[in-house]
């Protein structure tokens, strides 16, 4: 099974105390070089990281605690990476680089029931995308004009979105989830988490419930299928340097 490889802050971290602290989530080097360089070169702003998977952004927002995660829709297909990190801090701004893919009613609307607080082409240009940021954090809301119709679609459109998808897994249940994937049993699963195994064992039903799922194989099948888990990339190289 991939294994994700733990995230380590890039060379923004620390170069001043102020400023809204920015990360992301892409799996694209150039993508990656390229926000870093825009980020650090504005005032106001602070670049902490990026990493190319679902399951080391979980863990780089809990260790750095950053204002303000990029996302890339390609790496949060269902919106369950987004869900978890609202509920994990509240004080967090998801803004969701939309590919053009994703660029429907359903995709922008359950992004937004999901938590997310703003949505922006990826393709957008780089004082757009600055606005974006800063109107995200500011409002806690932000649209993005190119999708600004799709957000307003009719009522009766977006009524049945959402409906009959999986139910969004607890931080605790997307960690237990990755660490099956990886191999573990619920015993080691346990001592990792610091848990008990009844505990382990508790949460691995409510996933398999939440997934529909036979058991903890079908589960992982289930997860990488519908995007619950990403694949990272052949190169698992999780953060990329300044």
């Amino acid at each position: 099974m991939p294994r994700s490889i733990p995230p380590r802050p890039l060379g923004g971290l620390g170069q001043s105390e102020g400023g809204l602290a920015i990360a992301l989530v892409d799996g694209v080097p150039m993508f990656r070089e390229g926000l870093s360089a825009l980020v650090l070169r504005t005032r106001g702003l602070r670049w902490l990281g990026a990493t190319d998977t679902p399951q080391g952004a979980l863990q780089f927002a809990e260790r750095y605690r950053p204002d303000v995660v990029m996302i890339d829709s390609g790496l949060d297909p269902r919106h369950h990476l987004s869900h978890t990190l609202t509920g994990v801090n509240g004080d967090l701004v998801v803004l969701i680089l939309v590919r053009d893919g994703h660029r429907t009613t359903q995709y922008v609307a359950t992004a937004i029931a999901a938590g997310v607080h703003g949505v922006i082409l990826r393709s957008a240009e780089p004082p757009q995308l600055l606005e974006a940021v800063q109107a995200a954090h500011r409002d806690r809301r932000y649209v993005d004009p190119a999708l600004a119709a799709t957000v307003a679609a009719p009522r009766s459109r977006l009524a049945h979105v959402g409906e009959g998808e999986q139910q969004p897994l607890s931080r605790r249940e997307f960690q237990v989830l990755q660490l099956i994937a990886d191999g573990l049993e619920n015993q080691a699963i346990a001592k990792i988490l610091y848990v008990s195994v009844e505990t382990v064992r508790t949460h691995v039903k409510s996933i398999l419930r939440k997934l529909s799922a036979r058991d903890r194989t079908h589960a992982v099948a289930v997860a990488f299928k519908s995007g619950v888990l990403i694949a990272p990339p052949l190169r698992r190289s999780s953060t990329e340097r300044t």
